[in-house]
């Protein structure tokens, strides 16, 4: 019964946005250029989705955002168990990757391209150090908030510090990891996109700015729905496996 209600909260939402959409489309208020009926859009899509040059630019986002997402994983996984379950280094840190956090990772991208160049590798970094901050702080407060009885137990036992992390913090923070990840995939998306926009030849992002200047406004907004399903995709998919994770703890 609950999810029936969810349902039909989305999709009367959908039919809102879709009737407000059309009606300000044929209202008059705005350029028809700039508010193309839905009807024009769907048509655009499907041409889009007739070319092959969309798979091609489909397939380079997707590979830069998850090469992105699997460091920013790799990564702030690692360091978070590491600052989670050192107090000196909590102190030392959290503050400062919290001030990091907050910062626009598009100040870095200079400093990227003169580290790895303008090719794919500045987006995947791109990508990589945007979710890796979220990543990294949700894994640590989940380290954090392991109960401390479960690692007095563990030391009773004499069992090194490897072992902890392995028996204990891991298994422990994995929720609370895949929750880190849900959060950083969208600014890994974000990261991915703004890159491709100021400096590239292909992906979504590119394909998105060059109908924007060629005032191809319908093109423009089948492309963002594109990027908008892809984000969904991905974003269930996490959902999924975080679910399954919660239910297994």
């Amino acid at each position: 019964m609950m999810r029936t209600k969810i349902a039909l909260i989305r999709f009367s939402l959908l039919v809102f946005a879709v009737a407000a959409w059309e009606l300000v489309s044929y209202s008059g208020l705005f350029y028809e250029e700039v508010f193309p009926s839905i009807v024009t859009i769907l048509s655009e899509l499907t041409n889009l989705l007739q070319t092959s040059e969309f798979y091609g630019h489909t397939w380079v986002t997707l590979f830069e955002v998850g090469a992105g997402l699997f460091f920013a994983v790799s990564l702030g996984g690692v360091t978070g168990i590491m600052i989670g379950s050192s107090h000196v280094l909590h102190r030392g840190l959290d503050p400062i990757l919290v001030a990091l956090a907050t910062t626009p990772k598009i100040i870095f991208f200079p400093i990227i391209m003169l580290l790895v160049g303008i090719g794919v590798e500045s987006k995947i970094a791109m990508g990589a150090l945007s979710a890796y901050f979220p990543i990294c702080l949700s894994t640590a407060a989940g380290i954090r908030s392991v109960p401390q009885v479960y690692i007095d137990s563990a030391k009773s036992f004499d069992v090194s510090r490897l072992q902890l992390i392995r028996f204990i913090y891991i298994p422990a923070v994995l929720p609370e990891l895949l929750t880190g990840v849900r959060l950083g995939l969208g600014v890994c998306i974000i990261g991915v996109l703004l890159g491709e926009i100021k400096i590239s030849n292909q992906g979504l992002g590119f394909m998105a700015i060059e109908y924007y200047n060629m005032f191809n406004v319908p093109a423009l907004y089948a492309s963002l729905i594109v990027i908008f399903g892809v984000a969904i995709a991905i974003n269930l998919a996490i959902d999924f496996i975080l679910s399954k994770a919660v239910i297994n703890r």
